[in-house]
């Protein structure tokens, strides 16, 4: 064990250099060399240490204390191996079961509040229910315009007038699909009446 005065130390970096009457150079020092002192080296004091050599050749110091300074007490804790198997076992085994339960409880509380909701939001906007009844009469109410299969190959090509189609099925599609067009001035559907090509289609 040698012993030296700390001549320097940055304590920013956490580390100095250790003069000793024994050795030939100053030896260096790194913090955690010390890091069981209860403080902090500073410059002036008195270390007691041992010197290795790492594997780039340079040395240090090792096993280092300060004189007249306290050593951190550290206790070891009575390590009982088979309650520590009991309680890791019981700790997975009924961790797992409460985690479950507790995600099964937080999902139903979920559910609820969200069912609850719904509910009371249908109840305060009172919000129209469709019924299977309502279904049945929208055929009715609503009735669909049918569209001849033979407008499949009709395209909105910006023609408007009765005089540009070639066929009733024609018109109808524009009048359905196209904007802009001139062919059904009655708004009954049924486009180019008083066109005579078309009369006899009618």
């Amino acid at each position: 064990m040698n012993k030296g005065l700390l001549k320097a130390w940055n304590d920013e970096k956490g580390f100095g250099f250790i003069k000793s009457d024994t050795l030939e150079h100053d030896t260096f020092i790194h913090i955690s060399a010390l890091k069981h002192m209860s403080r902090k080296p500073k410059v002036g004091d008195t270390l007691y240490f041992e010197v290795a050599t790492q594997p780039d050749g340079k040395t240090k110091a090792v096993n280092c204390r300060i004189e007249g300074v306290a050593a951190l007490k550290v206790t070891h804790k009575k390590s009982n191996h088979h309650r520590v198997a009991k309680s890791n076992f019981t700790d997975s085994f009924l961790g797992k079961v409460a985690s479950i339960s507790i995600i099964a409880v937080l999902g139903f509380i979920a559910v609820n509040k969200y069912s609850h909701y719904q509910s009371s939001e249908q109840f305060n906007n009172h919000t129209p229910v469709i019924t299977n009844a309502d279904l049945a009469t929208f055929d009715e109410q609503y009735p669909k315009t049918v569209i001849p299969k033979s407008t499949q190959n009709f395209t909105c090509d910006g023609r408007q007038h009765c005089s540009q189609m070639t066929s009733r099925a024609e018109a109808v599609f524009f009048i359905n699909n196209c904007p802009n067009t001139k062919m059904d001035g009655d708004g009954d559907g049924k486009p180019c009446e008083n066109d005579s090509r078309f009369k006899t289609e009618w």
